[in-house]
């Protein structure tokens, strides 16, 4: 009977990475990040928007049903927008909010500064450039229209309530909002197979969607989309005075800024410096 070496034994084991081996992985995974071609970042960043915009969508097909009690929207909603997350750690795709892990690679000195910068500017341009797309078919397509357009009113009604807190409101709500997402690359990052990533993916994500925090990348669609609700004419119960360009300035500026102290200084370097190999002196 053959015998397996260690690393034959490691390669086909069942359970999950260990946290050490997560980090080590991060940094791996980083390092292929910053040397991508530009091309490649822009297409897989802007299919990352989307896809985030695909879970934000179905989330407000869900919430047109305003008959649902407070709690059954905010759970099974945040259960629908995961979809978003499955497809980029499933299908592959370069999202701004999850990519604040290359922090581990830059504190190892295995990325510069200015490679790790690059990255993230371009994928929150492509982010922003495939949510934006998404927004145009959903538009075109009529989805807000179902339901009598009470998929409409939803879209407003999120939309409204990205825009009204004050900067250090969203700001926070964007900090706690990257933890749970970059909770939720780093259980992926550990899984071996799809099944793994689906069910680690679920409990981070719907929570951090029913507790209502910010997530720059959702709102590139959330936000746009309620926007061309409102000018189309459907309605909804709150008022939607404050939705306009400089709200949604507001919201991202604050979100992104938010997102990226959260999943880098929360996350990342909190993980990076407890479990990241030492070099033999």
């Amino acid at each position: 009977m053959a015998v397996l070496d260690d690393s034959e034994v490691k390669a086909v084991r069942p359970d999950a990475l260990a946290p050490a081996e997560i980090e080590a992985k991060a940094e791996s995974v980083a390092v292929g990040k910053a040397a991508m071609s530009v091309p490649k970042v822009i297409v897989l960043a802007m299919l990352a928007g989307a896809f985030i915009a695909f879970g934000a969508l179905y989330f407000c097909v869900f919430l047109g049903d305003p008959s649902m009690p407070f709690a059954v929207q905010r759970a099974v909603g945040g259960l629908c927008f995961c979809l978003g997350l499955v497809l980029v750690l499933c299908c592959g795709a370069e999202l701004f909010t999850g990519n604040m892990l290359m922090v581990c690679a830059l504190a190892s000195k295995k990325i510069t500064l200015g490679a790790m910068l690059k990255n993230w500017g371009l994928v929150w341009f492509g982010n922003l450039a495939g949510a934006l797309v998404a927004v145009a078919l959903v538009y075109f397509a009529h989805i807000a229209d179902m339901n009598g357009g009470a998929v409409g009113g939803a879209m407003i009604s999120v939309a409204v309530s990205k825009v009204t807190p004050d900067w250090i409101t969203l700001f926070c709500k964007g900090i706690l909002c990257n933890i749970f997402v970059c909770l939720a690359v780093w259980i992926g990052f550990g899984a071996r197979t799809v099944v793994d990533k689906v069910i680690g993916i679920l409990l981070p994500i719907s929570a951090f969607v029913a507790c209502g925090f910010e997530h720059c990348v959702a709102n590139m669609f959330f936000l746009p989309m309620g926007l061309l609700a409102k000018a189309s004419g459907y309605t909804t119960a709150v008022d939607a005075s404050a939705l306009d360009f400089g709200g949604v300035l507001l919201n991202l500026s604050a979100a992104t800024l938010g997102n990226i102290v959260g999943g880098a200084l929360f996350v990342g370097l909190a993980y990076w410096f407890v479990f990241h190999a030492k070099k033999e002196s």
